[in-house]
């Protein structure tokens, strides 16, 4: 029993991404091995199915506490820092719709060719209509129902009118925000054993066939992202100070972004970033508070995760996507991914808030949220690397953009 308990301890000190690979590699060998054992697939079922759970839940808390507890204050004075995040945030989406659109991708999932239920809107007026049904529906069905349009509705309109509340009102919010971010992680720890079972279930049904069509996916995801890290934001910076954006990209890259990569946690890189800019001479007062604010709110790689796997849902169900219909869904995208800093598996939990857009059923949003988590150990650290790397670089470009108004001299 001691040896067991040894050996269970020894698992749970190793890191998430060591445990998901395992798990990812056992299913696979299981699937072809065993076929037959579709009990080996359940822990995939429950996995998802608490994710679905949850998910609903988890979005309300979080947007209506970070509403009734937001402050003013430095808005003004790191207006050109925020500006540069919520942009690039966007324009990040708009590249992840013009990327999914140029490589479209779809998927093999349970009852997307037959679309059981489904009726894929046929323009945005359809959409626009939708949207506002889906507004004013009841909140506590819209929770029990998933959703996710009249949660984030009603998220919105509970968090505004919370902001007159008393600080104990306000700190109930934020405890339950910290609960049910505890209890997203807590499932998070069980992703091995859901990802070996989803891995089994996949391989077992279409054999090895389907790391091609899950290759596909993160080739996208991760083109997406070196696009927007190499192209999009020196573009930004370029235009913003008129001035060789690429010294400063590739060094807060290499500072930043290498580290983030492997920490998987923009708010673990905050110190590094703290440290980047003093070696870059920033003021202490602006990045002080434009680091950790760029944690929470420079969400390009999110906004990339969310764009891509809701589109890729939705031509996977065969809905008809106008351009002006995907670009709606960037500004959905840039909203969502403001609120997804500090949750274990945030972008992925807001894919089914893009696909309701398209009104795909909440079933295939989260078979596709699943399938995210399976591939979660490259995206997320690329989104991580891509958020975090992008903190440090707007944040030097607002201070550079002062220098410049000033004529000091830019140090690269």
């Amino acid at each position: 029993m001691g040896a067991v308990l040894n050996a269970f301890k020894k698992w749970n000190s190793l890191s998430l991404i060591i445990r998901i690979l395992v798990g990812l590699i056992i299913g696979a060998i299981l699937g072809l091995a065993v076929p037959g054992a579709s009990w080996i697939g359940v822990p995939g079922e429950l996995f998802v199915g608490a994710l679905k759970a949850i998910a609903p839940l988890l979005v309300f808390v979080l947007v209506a506490a970070s509403l009734a507890n937001a402050k003013g204050g430095n808005a003004e004075k790191f207006r050109t820092v925020i500006a540069l995040y919520l942009f690039s945030t966007l324009c990040a989406a708009v590249v992840s719709v013009l990327t999914s659109f140029a490589f479209r991708v779809t998927l093999p999932l349970a009852g997307a060719t037959a679309a059981e239920g489904y009726s894929a809107p046929q323009g945005m007026g359809e959409i626009v209509m939708n949207l506002l049904r889906s507004f004013v529906m009841n909140p506590v069905s819209s929770i029990a129902n998933a959703n996710y349009i009249g949660i984030l509705f009603w998220a919105v309109i509970f968090g505004l009118a919370l902001k007159a509340a008393g600080e104990g009102t306000k700190h109930i919010m934020n405890d339950l925000a910290d609960g049910c971010s505890t209890v997203v992680r807590w499932i998070i720890s069980c992703a091995p054993y859901g990802i070996l079972g989803l891995v089994f279930t996949a391989v077992s049904t279409s054999g090895l066939d389907i790391f091609r069509v899950y290759g596909k996916v993160v080739a996208l995801l991760v083109g997406t992202m070196l696009l927007v890290a190499l192209v999009l934001n020196p573009l930004i910076v370029g235009l913003t100070l008129r001035h060789n954006p690429y010294p400063l990209i590739l060094y807060c890259i290499r500072e930043s972004g290498l580290t983030a990569f492997f920490t998987r946690s923009s708010a673990a890189n905050i110190p590094v970033n703290m440290e980047l800019c003093k070696k870059l001479g920033l003021d202490e007062d602006l990045y002080s508070v434009s680091i950790p604010l760029g944690s929470t709110i420079n969400m390009d790689g999110a906004a990339v995760t969310i764009t891509v796997y809701s589109l890729v849902a939705a031509f996977t169900v065969g809905a008809n996507v106008t351009l002006p219909m995907a670009i709606f869904l960037s500004f959905i995208a840039t909203l969502s991914a403001c609120g997804t800093s500090g949750v274990a598996g945030g972008s992925l939990l807001l894919v089914p808030l893009g696909c309701s857009l398209f009104g795909i059923p909440n079933d295939i949003a989260m078979q596709i949220v699943g399938i995210g988590f399976i591939l979660s150990v490259i995206q997320d650290s690329m989104e991580t690397a891509l958020n975090s790397s992008g903190d440090a670089i707007f944040t030097a470009t607002a201070e550079f953009l002062d220098w410049k108004k000033q004529g000091k001299k830019l140090p690269m």
